[in-house]
């Protein structure tokens, strides 16, 4: 098949979104599919990209980018790439140029549903009185996109519910997107390289760190975290709370880690290159995490990958993904949190037995798996014609 998937975000941004849409085109091109990816331009690309097109952009809200809404040059390039369907991954810029060749060439237009808008208005709305407006008209971005398309995938039950409750009428597919096992895997990292990370980031060989991986910002819900640690981390000297990405709200955590009298024990380790960020999953001894915003929350699934036992705030997304004293715990409250953290953290035997777990429940989650079932979903709407060499240039 020669497949088109159109995206606000990609690689090399590091968001589940860019790293969904890259294992898609990756894996699906190991099934021998041809895949082009359009996306936004964005300066920190690097060198040529397999068939990748960039359309001009424009910095956006939570550093997204929007592009151009239709692109006549491309469009032109794109009727000369004999699609067989295309597959958006937003409701904004690039999925609407993208519904619109769907509708031009005649062809399956299937659209992955990532983003809970309603969690992300306060970055457009400045006056909470305005909130309640901001987040009914997510809904109807969202119902009036996904009942455009021919067929919706979803991460999780949790996503396919809220979208039904929305009143979206088309067939909604649950395909949770995978990872590369083998990037997070501890068999592929050596104890001296964890060791020289935690060094750089100031942690001793002794400390115990309690490790989060993703973007810093209000919807993540890391102040919970930092507040519920407070008492903790005063009569636990040993232990770091580290936490790897950036992020708009990061100058504002800083301030409460100070005005908590935690700082010297929270690190605010920055962002790193995604291509790397399977060695930091090294330095943890076990996960953490209260976002209640995340469709399917893949750090976690990197997590378990790695070994790492995950204490995260009960959140629907994670159903069949972390089992009670099996693979980590799910926490409601501060108790409940410090409860979890108390049963691992100083109990090798047992984060060893979570930890075993945790690897054959990612297990689950390969990229491999990921790719067959959309591969499998696209077979189904009966589109496969196979695909000749074309070449074009724009």
């Amino acid at each position: 098949m020669n497949i088109g998937l159109f995206t606000d975000t990609y690689y090399p941004q590091i968001n589940g979104v860019a790293t969904s849409v890259l294992m898609l085109k990756e894996y699906l091109e190991n099934l021998g599919h041809r895949v082009y990816v359009f996306t936004t331009t964005d300066p920190k690309v690097v060198g040529w990209e397999k068939n990748v097109y960039r359309v001009p952009s424009i910095p956006f809200a939570s550093a997204r980018r929007v592009g151009l809404f239709y692109n006549p040059r491309l469009a032109k390039a794109i009727k000369r790439l004999n699609l067989d369907l295309i597959h958006t991954h937003t409701e904004f810029s690039l999925g609407i140029f993208g519904r619109a060749m769907a509708r031009e060439l005649n062809i399956p237009f299937i659209h992955t549903y990532h983003t809970i808008y309603e969690d992300y208005t306060h970055y457009i709305v400045k006056l909470k009185i305005f909130d309640p407006i901001a987040k009914i008209a997510a809904r109807k971005l969202s119902v009036n996109f996904c009942n455009s398309a021919d067929q919706v995938i979803v991460p999780t039950r949790k996503v396919l519910d809220m979208l039904e409750s929305y009143n979206v009428e088309k067939d909604i597919s649950i395909i949770p997107t995978g990872i590369e096992i083998n990037k997070f895997s501890r068999i592929n990292y050596n104890f001296d390289m964890a060791q020289s990370l935690r060094k750089s980031l100031g942690i001793n060989t002794e400390d115990k760190v309690l490790l989060y991986v993703g973007r810093i910002s209000k919807e993540k819900n890391i102040e919970e975290i930092m507040i519920n640690l407070k008492e903790y981390l005063k009569s636990t000297k040993c232990v770091k709370f580290v936490l790897i990405g950036d992020g708009p709200d990061k100058h504002r955590l800083e301030t409460i880690a100070s005005d908590l009298e935690i700082n010297e024990q929270v690190v605010f380790a920055g962002e790193r290159p995604w291509d790397e960020i399977g060695k930091y999953y090294q330095i943890g001894d076990v996960f953490v995490s209260a976002s209640q915003s995340e469709t399917q929350g893949l750090t976690y699934i990197e997590a378990l990958a790695a070994g790492l036992p995950v204490i995260a705030k009960a959140d629907k997304c994670l159903d069949g993904v972390i089992e009670d004293y099996v693979n980590g715990y799910l926490f409601n409250d501060a108790e409940d949190f410090i409860e979890a953290l108390n049963l691992i953290i100083f109990n090798d035997l047992k984060k060893k037995q979570l930890s075993l777990e945790a690897i054959k429940t990612a297990r689950r989650f390969s990229a491999e798996s990921f790719a067959a079932s959309v591969e499998q979903l696209y077979k189904t709407m009966d589109i496969y014609k196979g695909y000749e060499e074309v070449s074009i240039q724009i």
